[in-house]
């Protein structure tokens, strides 16, 4: 992504500024909003997000059950959180 083409999607809402981690970097985020202005963002997201979360999946690191509405409710380790935050997918600090 060229830095022409954040400004792009934070200028029509595809992308927030979500925080600042506690070394002082800029975290960004994907919106809802980009399905619809951004749809190649939107796409390269999820697969980045599904691919991330499989590959943790297969070495054991999380587990997914469905409640009654069949929505995924997603259990994961400490290593899955460390990895998560390495590949820029978290930064709760543990919430």
């Amino acid at each position: 992504m060229e830095p022409n083409d954040m400004d792009y999607y934070i200028e029509i809402g595809a992308i927030d500024i979500s925080g600042v981690d506690k070394d002082g970097e800029i975290l960004f985020s994907v919106t809802e909003k980009a399905k619809d202005l951004a749809p190649d963002l939107w796409e390269a997201h999820v697969k980045f997000i599904d691919q991330a979360l499989v590959d943790l999946y297969n070495k054991n690191l999380i587990s997914v059950e469905y409640n009654e509405n069949l929505e995924a409710i997603i259990s994961y380790t400490p290593e899955a959180e460390n990895l998560l935050k390495d590949i820029g997918l978290s930064h709760n600090d543990g919430d």
